[in-house]
């Protein structure tokens, strides 16, 4: 199966992108998704965040503090090693379960740090990478998140930058204007993969 790995800087719309992908028909794993899945109360990698972070970092009711968590790892490189040490076999274990059960004409791998992790090159055969200014990147992620512009480039800081990610990139998606603009150009990538995916179905008879 064609496989796409979807990237982006944080609040470029990788999952505005995703969702449209995945009501265009496309099979759609997002390693976010697992990610918090795999972190919710009695899930398979929260035992190993306790014995390593400690309880601090945990809610009363037994789940993780996420946003405690995430500012530790975003302001300290030593944590965000360790916790991605733990959680990206698992993450990359299960989406290797959920590709084989994949039944769509193509695969999109969301994988917001993609570059950063270069853990599942091997698992993609094109990487689109969702791209906007900055400053959207700053503002749309305040308007959701609550975080300050400080923080969020902070985050920013520490992803691939976004010359880089573009450089890098098989596909670029712009996400400059609005929901229906945007609709229409991942409606014309849908119909390129579309046609990528049958050649290479051709090719492997």
């Amino acid at each position: 199966m064609l496989a796409i790995g979807l990237t982006g800087g944080i609040g470029c719309g990788k999952s505005s992108v995703a969702r449209i992908f995945a009501e265009l028909g496309a099979g759609v794993i997002d390693t976010d998704e697992i990610a918090h899945r795999l972190t919710h109360k009695d899930a398979p990698g929260l035992a190993a965040i306790a014995a390593q972070f400690g309880a601090e970092y945990f809610l009363p009711d037994g789940n993780l503090d996420r946003a405690k968590l995430r500012r530790l790892v975003f302001s300290d490189p030593g944590a965000k090693e360790k916790l991605e040490a733990i959680l990206h076999p698992l993450i990359r274990r299960q989406v290797t379960f959920d590709m084989a059960a994949i039944r769509a004409p193509y695969l999109v791998l969301v994988v917001p740090l993609f570059f950063e992790t270069g853990a599942y090159h091997d698992l993609v055969d094109r990487v689109l990478v969702v791209d906007c200014g900055e400053d959207q990147q700053v503002s749309r992620t305040m308007a959701r998140s609550g975080l300050t512009a400080a923080e969020v480039r902070t985050i920013m800081a520490n992803q691939i930058s976004r010359a880089d990610r573009v450089r890098l990139a098989s596909d670029i998606l712009p996400n400059h204007a609005g929901h229906e603009e945007l609709v229409e150009t991942v409606r014309k990538l849908h119909r390129r993969y579309l046609e990528l995916a049958a050649d290479d179905e051709v090719r492997k008879r």
